[in-house]
């Protein structure tokens, strides 16, 4: 059932769109009415007079329609690159214009290599940008004088550097592979914030996000202005808003936009004499190349305000927006450099005639330095603290009286090594994309607060619990401190606008004590896998009832497997019985999400038909829930693209090798294919998402939406085929006589196992069980990871050189804690 979920859309269609709730003026948007030659005079004459030059930088598309899949290679295929050009010559040059004549000099050709992210430095004669040689695979950071002399390299190494920005200590700024990741929902790699010396020394990681930090560019305050995406038990393709962070990486905040849905806040930059910034607001999951619509954002009203955000025109899309004053703006357009104004009255200033579009237009000139903020770490030491003010005081939070909160657990994200489709493939079912670590709890005082140690560096986030342990509210972002730093939030999510009272904060019951370590769970599993740990307890307490054979409530929570998790893995959700995040928008409700909504450990806690689990069995599935109830704890088990289509031709071979007996036999109750029939009984059923409109609130764009009586608990391939033991398939079962050893749920469609039609469909699921065996599959005994999971592992130095995998053995959840505990944070650097 391998779902692409991100879909290639051409930007003819998404000029179309409606560009989001957040971008909600685009629609808005001034009409051009100024004659466009007076546009470019009053700037020339106004904002741009003392602008003589501007740089810009000139290369080839890339074909992948992700605005960040535009470095590096595809995990399935390492010689498939993703930069400009996708592995072919560029048309790459770093380029600049002289304004009042439009003569172009060539500071640097790449000569089929790439450049990209000039920025200009502070005494406006020297370019700091990224380049990718000809011949090679990675960007690295350069810095050129403007006129073309003293070229020199800054980093180096087999990590893409790139989008960098000076920071007025004299250090630098930018987006780096370094992080040694793959995004969770794509096939390509992550970059995330780094910094380092002028000279390229003493490169730091400054941000522990698993996803895509980009476009970092300074505020005038001094701290660093970015984008930011995260989707924490959250939809994937709808949170990359605007953050800001010092520029030693403490202070992490949002900026704007991160409760709502939609919008990717890319290339964003102040405007100067204002306490605004302009930013590419590109729709949906974002465009190719970071096309968007120039939009205006004030913080005044905070980060949550839809009003704060202005767009200045409609389609055709720009890209890299920079401002030189409120109504003088400069943006790539194709191969046209364009001035705009503050109406959105826009003019072209200058046609690139050669190979290639324009990108990164940026002016010439000498700027002040933005002050130093003084480090608020301290890089000697391992950890940092948060300090909770009122977990109370928040957003969304009715019913949640004082006192109900006892304690906080906490769970770090991990990340990964290796990513293969659109969707979180065998981590979960449309729940969680990424492994959650239970690193332990820490108490919550009467009033509300909480202070305790973090280890740094690590992305966490937080599950109040009440007094039997069960999820009160749950955070559906992430947040780190770095070393030495105290990190102080009001509430738990709450209204960004609030600020602490001063007074209060000075009486938290948090303050007049050390600061809490973390408790861990010792002797379970920090990392849950289904099949380990969960399963054996089904085996012992639920299989008797709900197995195959015997099915009752029609449920079976036998590990057998279907074409892609167990049956009883996809079954507890299907029937609703764990509540995770869905895939949906986040911020849920309380009590809606985690152990407090979840009827399977109700059913563990009450004694359900008899059943008693241990102590030790209860805490094992609570551990497993609130760490997002993963299938596979291992990303080992993410499936290669070759799997995923093997799975998917496992399913072909039953219900289009078998449509015959299938129509003949079963159609005349049963529709065939992906739409249900009048009874809501398709067969197989695929229709999770569909019914949108009935759940009563806003949904996430691929949220899993499961409701009552839902002809996918029954009908899914997952439910129907059995590739652990093919005869206990339901499809078989269903229509074969009880005497038989059947459901007769169908009715007697097969009298008994010797029918013609029951042996066709018996071998064609034999069949496709035999072509999945030929590899063992993930949960069974002589598992082996796939060759990118091992390539990536060589890498990163987790594995070594000479291993082979036909004959050394491997553990790969020992092999997945060695490669998180390589990116964890120590002061020494081991």
């Amino acid at each position: 059932m391998r779902r692409t979920f991100s879909k290639p859309v051409s930007v003819a269609a998404l000029a179309g769109l409606c560009l989001s709730s957040v971008a909600l003026a685009t629609a808005a948007a001034p009409p051009a009415t100024r004659n466009p030659s007076a546009v470019v005079a009053e700037a020339l004459a106004g904002p741009m007079k003392n602008v003589r030059q501007i740089v810009f930088a000139v290369r080839l598309p890339y074909d992948d329609p992700h605005w960040y899949a535009n470095i590096g290679y595809y995990c399935d295929d390492e010689h498939h690159k993703a930069y400009a050009g996708n592995g072919k010559p560029d048309a790459g040059k770093l380029c600049l214009l002289d304004v009042r004549t439009a003569k172009i000099t060539v500071l640097l050709d790449a000569r089929g290599g790439s450049v990209r992210d000039p920025q200009v430095h502070y005494d406006g004669k020297k370019i700091l940008f990224a380049y990718r040689q000809s011949g090679t695979d990675y960007y690295h950071l350069y810095e050129i004088n403007v006129d073309g002399s003293g070229l020199r390299q800054i980093t180096s190494g087999e990590f893409d550097d790139y989008e960098p920005t000076y920071l007025p200590d004299g250090g630098i700024i930018f987006v780096s592979t370094r992080c040694r990741c793959w995004v969770n929902c794509w096939m390509t790699q992550v970059g995330v914030l780094h910094r380092c010396e002028g000279d390229g020394g003493n490169i730091r990681r400054i941000s522990y996000s698993g996803e895509h930090d980009n476009t970092p560019w300074m505020l005038p305050d001094g701290r660093i202005l970015y984008m930011r995406w995260e989707y924490v038990d959250r939809s994937q393709v709808e949170f990359h808003h605007l953050w800001t962070m010092n520029p030693d990486g403490t202070g992490q905040t949002i900026f704007y936009g991160n409760m709502h849905p939609g919008t990717v806040m890319l290339d964003a930059k102040p405007i100067p004499g204002t306490q605004q910034i302009i930013a590419s607001f590109s729709p949906g999951h974002g465009v190719t190349d970071h096309k968007g619509i120039a939009t205006i954002v004030s913080p005044a009203a905070g980060p949550d305000d839809l009003r704060s955000a202005r767009a200045l025109h409609k389609p055709p899309f720009i890209e890299d927006p920079y401002a030189l004053s409120e109504d003088c703006f400069l943006a790539a357009r194709g191969k046209q450099i364009t001035v705009f104004d503050g109406s959105g009255n826009a003019a072209p200033l200058f046609t690139w005639t050669g190979e290639g579009d324009i990108r990164e237009p940026r002016p010439v000139v000498p700027r002040p330095r933005e002050p130093v903020i003084a480090p608020r770490g301290d890089w000697n030491k391992p950890a940092g603290q948060f300090v909770l003010a009122d977990v109370y005081q928040g957003r969304n939070m009715q019913g949640v009286r004082r006192g109900d909160i006892k304690k906080l657990l906490v769970l770090e994200l991990f990340p990964k090594q290796v990513n293969f489709s659109g969707g979180p493939d065998l981590v979960s079912w449309l729940g969680t994309f990424t492994l959650e670590r239970v690193l332990g709890t820490v108490p919550v005082e009467e009033d509300g607060s909480a202070r305790f140690e973090a280890p740094a560096g690590r992305p966490v986030f937080f599950v109040a619990l009440d007094e039997k342990d069960l999820s009160v509210k749950r955070m559906h972002s992430f947040t780190s401190v770095m070393p030495g730093e105290t990190l102080a939030c009001v509430g738990c999510h709450e209204p960004r606008t609030r600020t602490p009272d001063s007074q209060r904060h000075a009486d938290l019951a948090a303050l007049h004590r050390p600061p809490s370590r973390i408790e861990p769970f010792g002797g379970f599993p920090d990392v849950l896998d289904f099949p380990r740990d969960i399963q054996p307890i089904l085996d012992k307490h639920c299989v008797e009832c709900h197995r195959p054979q015997r099915r009752d409530g029609r449920v079976s929570l036998a590990g057998d497997l279907g074409p892609t998790w167990s049956q009883s893995f996809f079954s507890l959700f299907a029937y609703r019985q764990v509540a995770d995040g869905r895939n949906g928008l986040g911020n849920s409700p309380p009590r809606s999400i985690g152990s407090s909504a979840s009827p399977l450990l109700k059913k563990l806690d009450v004694s359900h038909y008899g059943v008693t689990v241990t102590p030790r069995e209860w805490r094992t599935v609570w551990l497993w829930i609130e760490s997002g109830a993963p299938y596979a704890g291992s990303y080992a088990g993410l499936r290669n693209q070759r799997d995923q289509e093997k799975s998917q031709a496992a399913i072909a071979a039953v219900f289009k090798d078998g449509a015959d007996v299938l129509r003949t036999r079963c159609g005349q109750c049963h529709a065939l294919g992906e739409k249900a029939d009048e009874q809501g009984r398709p067969l197989p059923s695929h229709s999770y998402g569909h019914h949108r409109g009935s759940v009563g609130r806003p949904t996430g764009a691929f949220e899993r939406i499961v409701f009552e009586n839902d002809p996918i608990a029954r009908y899914s391939a997952n439910i129907l085929l059995n590739f652990s033991r093919p005869a206990l398939s339901s499809l078989l079962l269903g229509p074969l006589s009880k005497k038989a050893g059947g459901y007769a749920s169908c009715g007697e469609i097969f009298k008994g196992t010797g029918d013609s039609d029951y042996q066709r469909l018996l071998g064609l699921i034999e069949k496709a069980k035999s072509a999945l065996d030929e590899e063992p599959r993930y949960a069974t005994p002589t598992f082996k990871p796939n060759r990118q999971y091992i390539r990536e592992m060589k890498k990163y130095g987790i594995l070594p050189p000479q291993f082979d995998l036909a004959k050394d053995p491997i553990d790969v959840f020992e092999l997945d804690q060695a490669y998180w505990r390589a990116a964890w944070y120590s002061p020494d650097g081991h």
